[in-house]
């Protein structure tokens, strides 16, 4: 089972021609998390595209995750699902997938994470931060409700939101330790330069974080 705790670069992707190319240089680049987030194609476009990508992420020893739909999770052999607040219930993906399968659940306010808590989910999001147009008419949750959020949870907690090179170290003092990446990555001309990139910032501001005793 992996360890969600430990994966910190988590990278939402969408139906793209040259997935079996761009998949592999994030990959290489440090991406250690993949959510298939492809929410305007039919049903058969989602799974050839997991179909692809499934194998490429075990070669590479990272979870591979479904958006939206548990049932299309374990029909290609996903790892785990991650729903929204109006998809279908933590509860059902855990009765299709079992206990050990990754399940992940956005959380946008103090009111839904309090929610979320009681759930059996395996991580959370939280955010966007700032408004973004992979999210579009959703306006930004801010960095303190991720902060805040994190430092309340027991499991992960990953940000959204225009997380990028400049503003990852940031991010990291503020309290925030996990972070989800789309369009720094998806609109680069060099994903897996600007995986890497991204990926020194991070480690070198974790590397900072002073250890809490045990």
């Amino acid at each position: 089972m992996y360890r969600l705790d430990r994966r910190h670069l988590y990278l939402c992707v969408g139906h793209r021609d040259d997935l079996a190319s761009f998949l592999p240089a994030v990959l290489r680049g440090g991406v250690d998390v993949v959510q298939l987030r492809e929410k305007d194609l039919d049903d058969q476009i989602r799974i050839s595209d997991a179909t692809l990508m499934v194998p490429i992420c075990r070669d590479f020893g990272v979870p591979f995750i479904m958006n939206d739909s548990p049932e299309l999770a374990r029909e290609v052999g996903a790892d785990g699902v991650h729903v929204g607040q109006e998809d279908v219930s933590v509860s059902r993906c855990r009765e299709l997938l079992g206990p050990e399968a990754i399940v992940g659940l956005s959380t946008h306010s103090s009111i839904e994470f309090d929610e979320a808590l009681n759930q059996s989910a395996t991580y959370f999001s939280a955010g966007p931060i700032i408004a973004t147009p992979t999210k579009p008419g959703r306006a930004g949750t801010g960095v303190n409700y991720a902060v805040t959020s994190q430092a309340r949870s027991d499991r992960p907690v990953f940000v959204t939101g225009g997380v990028n090179v400049e503003n990852v170290a940031g991010l990291v003092v503020a309290g925030l330790r996990h972070f989800v990446v789309v369009r720094a990555l998806t609109e680069s001309n060099d994903p897996e330069q600007a995986a890497r990139r991204i990926r020194d910032e991070l480690d070198a501001a974790l590397s900072a974080v002073p250890v809490e005793p045990t």
